[in-house]
């Protein structure tokens, strides 16, 4: 049996007031997708494990008298390997095809999206757009995962078509793993501090690097009294998610452009400041810059935390090399660099005590609501994963 249940059709993804409509034809696409990339994930992608093993490293060792000593090594011998092979292109053309399609959609409606967000947001004093913030050029010029035209850019007036385009692709490329609101994330970070700190009622909370909002409306349906801003560089991401929040009846988030390297409010301000799926597309120096500005903007006795996946260190060679994957072939650039960090080190520069680091994961949450309840625990993948999370107490 599968550790992955069959993905949910796409008729049952959540919808917001500014979930595109679909015909026909791309719902099928979207649907086909998630199953080829289910596919990939549970069925083809172990096999690169069993070419290394049985074929790839045994050839290297007779090669080199030695086993292979680190990921690039690894990745230069399974460059050889026809399986691999395969696997990658046919891994990287599942995520062209998912932003062609996306975009596709989008653009289709593209005028009737953006008036719908725009009817959301007129006059909203929880939306701060600020059009002198500059773009950081490892943001404005890299085309993330594929995604043409990245985060930022604006195709018309009140854009919110990279959002939108983003928004409907999660459900492809995770089967529905990030449930019916592509919302996962932000539920594991929820339970995670309800978990571990179950007296813990912050009053204002910073999300870095909001993106769609997913994550940051999960957290702030969770901590309903909370006050929380969200920033994020790129004015189509901030419509978008405001909009999308406010439709879902979320009214504690205030969404603000602004570069966390520099975010314009006082210094001890927030009693949490938090990060999710954001760090690995900063640049080495940005990364520090907006570490310094967490240990800035969180109060004395604050919680400041940043869910990603696992760092290299510490991993076997194979794994590193797998999870490396992303930076070659997905137009993930800074992905490397960070996961190859010394994180505590990254820290601890920032002003941060090493005695009051540390490092934890927050397990994900399958979403019985298009999954049904597992009918065995090989089923229940979702409660079995985990997002590796790292932080500190000010």
């Amino acid at each position: 049996m599968s550790a992955w249940p069959t993905p949910p059709p796409y008729s049952l993804v959540g919808k917001h007031g500014v979930s595109p409509d679909f015909t026909h034809d791309e719902r099928a696409r979207f649907n086909f997708l998630a199953q080829l990339n289910t596919h990939l994930a549970a069925q083809v992608v172990p096999g690169n494990a069993r070419a290394y093993e049985t074929r790839v490293k045994p050839a290297f060792e007779a090669e080199h008298g030695r086993a292979p000593v680190d990921r690039h090594e690894v990745r230069k011998a399974m460059l050889r390997d026809s399986y691999f092979q395969t696997w990658s292109a046919l891994r990287r053309s599942s995520m062209e095809l998912r932003q062609q399609n996306g975009r596709e959609v989008v653009l289709r409606q593209l005028d009737k999206l953006n008036a719908k967000a725009a009817a959301l947001n007129h006059q909203s004093p929880q939306l701060k757009l600020n059009p002198d913030v500059a773009i950081p050029a490892y943001i404005r010029k890299v085309d993330f995962h594929c995604m043409p035209g990245g985060y930022t850019t604006e195709l018309a007036a009140d854009d919110v078509s990279a959002a939108a385009n983003y928004d409907i692709g999660v459900f492809a490329t995770t089967g529905g793993g990030l449930g019916c609101f592509n919302d996962g994330a932000g539920l594991a970070v929820a339970q995670w501090m309800r978990s571990r700190y179950p007296d813990f009622n912050p009053k204002r909370i910073l999300d870095m690097g909001t993106g769609a909002g997913h994550t940051v409306t999960a957290i702030a349906q969770a901590f309903p009294d909370s006050e929380i801003i969200s920033v994020d560089v790129a004015a189509p991401m901030l419509r978008f998610a405001h909009a999308r929040a406010k439709s879902l009846g979320v009214n504690n988030i205030t969404f603000m452009q602004a570069n966390a390297e520099n975010v314009p409010l006082p210094d001890a301000d927030f009693d949490v400041v938090l990060t999710t799926i954001f760090l690995h597309e900063t640049s080495n120096l940005a990364i520090r810059r907006i570490m310094a500005e967490t240990h800035r903007l969180l109060k004395p006795g604050g919680l400041s935390f940043h869910l990603e996946q696992p760092q290299y260190a510490g991993l076997p060679l194979f794994e590193q090399f797998m999870r490396d994957w992303d930076a070659l072939y997905n137009n993930e650039p800074f992905w490397t660099r960070m996961h190859e960090m010394d994180i505590e080190q990254l820290m601890a520069d920032a002003g941060f005590q090493r005695d009051k680091m540390f490092q934890d994961k927050a397990e994900g949450i399958l979403d019985e609501t298009i999954f049904g309840k597992p009918k065995s625990d090989v089923e229940d993948f979702g409660r079995k994963a985990a997002w590796h999370l790292f932080g500190v107490h000010k």
